[in-house]
């Protein structure tokens, strides 16, 4: 992709204030910024509609949710990329991370064949030039799981994988500390007996014991060994953000609890928060929502996590709490870029790559009009 673009009438939303001017792309660049209200020839008059970076989306499910649409159906791989690909896109995602997680399959079923379709599903359809958005890997890392290191080798040196997480959604302390909400989730979801869920609530605990710390320390060895970005997931106390801290992990993914979350900015991490919590104005675990985060200045990267189309949402809702526009989508473009090594993109300035989109706010809501990806048109 390399494409050329004029834009005019643009408030154009930069990493420091928004200006009104215009852009020009040259070679998928962008090249030039003006303040000149003048339209240059052959300009994409915006009629005042916000010019925004694209946006960086670093932990998102849903390409699972193509592949396997309903319990037991397996889509053909390539076409459930394009289908994920497609609403990531029309989101205004231009730089995504897909986030597949390393554990076991449910009911027997050997996780790794449809872990395997996937990620050739993504790197054929990125290959063939099927896909929108630029698409790189994030690995979920289950340390409960006996066999994670195992799922993991495959991967180990796949150009793809560039940012990785460290989870362990054992019931009892992190997201799900609150073991009746775990119950409540769960038996519902898995459409469990209260006999079954007592006996998986058991299997889970006992495993994050015996495997955690283990598999923990082996998985972040192996992550600083490849220079991958990690991130601790759902840290809860003092003690999980000082571990993440200690083995090297630069990201808190949504701490539940305040007081991790202030750990995590006096030690140095990069606090995720999801999008879809700030939207809906809390969490659906019952932990901390990220509006209170927010509140606090504790939130540097929002994540779309199981919704593409809350990312814009929440950036302009934390606009709306008073911090500014250009620092809101910050959220969602420049500080995810950095926390995964990509300096080439997430800014509106000359000489980078001209991920661009137009956006118009209607009744509030943000409307996506044109996604562009290195100045080619793609939604």
């Amino acid at each position: 992709m390399a494409g050329d673009l004029i834009v005019a009438h643009a408030r154009i939303v930069t990493a420091e204030a928004v200006l009104t001017g215009s852009l020009a792309v040259a070679g998928g660049r962008i090249t030039d910024l003006d303040r000149d209200a003048v339209s240059p020839p052959g300009a994409v008059d915006f009629e005042g509609d916000y010019l925004l970076p694209g946006l960086v989306e670093l932990h998102t499910d849903h390409l699972e949710r193509h592949y396997t649409p309903r319990p037991g159906v397996r889509w053909p791989a390539v076409t459930a990329v394009m289908a994920h690909d497609a609403q990531v896109a029309a989101a205004g995602i231009t730089t995504v991370f897909d986030a597949l997680a390393l554990v076991g399959g449910r009911n027997g079923e050997d996780r790794m064949e449809t872990l395997r379709p996937m990620v050739d599903g993504i790197r054929q359809a990125q290959a063939g030039g099927m896909l929108r958005a630029e698409h790189f890997l994030h690995l979920r890392c289950e340390v409960t799981e006996a066999h994670v290191l195992e799922l993991f080798e495959p991967f180990r040196d796949d150009p793809l994988v560039q940012f990785m997480s460290v989870m362990d959604h054992a019931p009892g302390h992190r997201q799900f500390s609150d073991l009746a909400k775990y119950r409540e989730i769960y038996k519902g979801m898995l459409g469990l007996t209260d006999e079954q869920i007592d006996a998986q609530t058991a299997e889970r605990i006992a495993a994050s014991r015996t495997h955690g710390v283990t598999n923990r320390d082996a998985l972040a060895a192996i992550g600083r060994g490849r220079g991958l970005p990690i991130a601790s997931h759902d840290d809860e106390t003092v003690a999980h953000v000082e571990e993440a801290a200690a083995l090297g992990m630069v990201v808190s993914e949504f701490p539940t609890t305040l007081t991790a979350a202030r750990a995590a900015r006096q030690h140095g991490l990069q606090i995720l928060m999801g999008a879809p919590n700030l939207v809906r104005g809390g969490s659906h675990s019952g932990n901390v929502s990220a509006g209170e985060l927010a509140r606090e200045g504790l939130v540097d990267i929002l994540s779309s996590d199981y919704v593409p189309v809350s990312l814009l949402h929440g950036a302009f809702t934390l606009a709306e709490g008073g911090i500014g526009l250009p620092q809101a989508l910050a959220t969602v473009t420049v500080n995810p870029a950095r926390a995964a090594g990509l300096e080439d993109r997430g800014r509106i300035e000359p000489g980078l790559r001209a991920d661009l989109l137009r956006v118009r706010l209607v009744d509030g809501v943000p409307v996506i009009r044109a996604v562009w990806r290195e100045g080619e048109r793609v939604a």
